[in-house]
């Protein structure tokens, strides 16, 4: 599949999304958008796929929306309805098939490598990866309140549930910019340094390709996403269920074997 604002690589079982717009400081466009979900969509069919990174072209990862066009016009409607399936498995619930959350419901690890600025939309997507690193000396800011904007995309139900309520409130409520170290101290990324940055990423994403069954990696993705979602008791079946799902699945004979024998396990997914 050809792309003209992202690029798209596999790379020793690590799919790749790089938002590629660096003239514009990966400003994000709807085709952009459009081609993102596309590349999500790759990496989630392709079995050679393990772990996926997002990350951006240049110094910035995304400043946000792009503005081109939009400051004195007023649409007539919403440029995202949603109208395409998901990528990723059948969404469970509602709540993974929508406008971004439908990264959660993809059944690998996705990573966000937040290698230079980022501040609105770019912000909000990184709040549906599981894990975001970001590079040291860098700096984020939900600007929402500062374009006249609300919070966006989910942001005001995500961050209480990732950096607590008061913490959430400072970073919506201000629109302030913050320093990648301060973000860390409120648990929203976590910093390395700047020198080597996308290197660490992908030693990190390789660790969990080399030793993670993807059949666990998908299952523990979706307990995840769920468990927002559900009662201690509905989250306790599942995981129940899911447990008693592994008896004879070949990952969990060859993880019990690599252990015995002290040796890298070679899972297959099954």
């Amino acid at each position: 599949m050809a792309f003209a604002e992202i690029t798209y690589d596999v790379t020793d079982a690590i799919a790749t999304v790089t938002l590629n717009r660096p003239e514009k400081r990966n400003a994000w466009s709807p085709e952009t958008e459009a081609e993102v979900r596309d590349a999500f969509g790759l990496a989630a069919a392709d079995a050679s796929a393990r772990v996926i990174i997002l990350t951006g072209a240049g110094g910035t990862f995304c400043v946000g929306a792009d503005v081109t066009g939009i400051a004195g016009r007023r649409p007539d409607r919403p440029r995202f309805a949603g109208v395409t399936p998901p990528p990723g498995d059948p969404p469970p619930v509602e709540d993974l098939s929508r406008r971004y959350s439908y990264i959660l419901n993809i059944g690998k690890p996705v990573i966000a490598a937040i290698n230079g600025a980022v501040a609105g939309v770019g912000l909000a997507v990184t709040l549906y990866c599981d894990l975001r690193f970001m590079a040291a000396g860098t700096r984020l800011a939900c600007a929402f309140p500062r374009r006249g904007l609300i919070a966006e995309h989910g942001s005001a139900w995500l961050l209480p549930r990732l950096v607590g309520p008061m913490n959430a409130a400072d970073l919506l409520l201000s629109g302030r910019t913050v320093t990648a170290e301060e973000a860390a101290s409120m648990g929203l990324v976590r910093v390395l340094p700047a020198e080597r940055f996308m290197p660490a990423v992908r030693a990190y994403a390789a660790d969990i390709a080399d030793n993670c069954s993807p059949r666990s990696l998908r299952i523990i993705r979706r307990q995840l996403a769920l468990a927002p979602l559900q009662t201690l008791s509905e989250a306790i079946e599942m995981a129940e269920q899911e447990q008693a799902a592994t008896i004879g699945t070949e990952d969990r004979r060859e993880g019990a074997t690599a252990f015995l024998e002290k040796r890298r396990p070679n899972f297959t997914g099954r």
